[in-house]
């Protein structure tokens, strides 16, 4: 049977920590405490914070910041993350520019 997820809960307020302005997505440049304050206004998934606070959607789409979100969710939400929540995981990409697509038109 699928778990679902408990929106009642009560994880308490936010309270700032020390480490709080460590940056954890650089592409995005999001800091444990803008992650720790969406978990605390009612973010309680990875798709759910990468959508309120855009983290994984840089050019390492999720590579380098994924596990550390993860683990801040976790630690949060006093809960294990199961692998069918996290987000899927995407190659890195870069932007190209359209005349690689094909000749210019004059």
């Amino acid at each position: 049977m699928k778990e679902y997820l408990d929106r009642t809960m009560d994880i308490g307020p936010y309270v700032p920590e020390p480490d709080d302005d460590l940056i954890i997505c650089r592409c995005e440049e999001i800091t444990r405490g803008e992650i720790r304050k969406a978990i605390h206004e009612g973010m309680f998934t990875m798709t759910e914070v990468k959508r309120y606070l855009r983290t994984g959607m840089g050019l390492c789409q999720g590579q380098t910041c994924g596990r550390l979100v993860k683990q801040i969710l976790e630690q949060e939400l006093s809960k294990r993350i199961t692998p069918e929540a996290e987000n899927t995981a995407r190659a890195p990409m870069r932007p190209i520019p359209m005349s690689t697509y094909g000749k210019e038109v004059e």
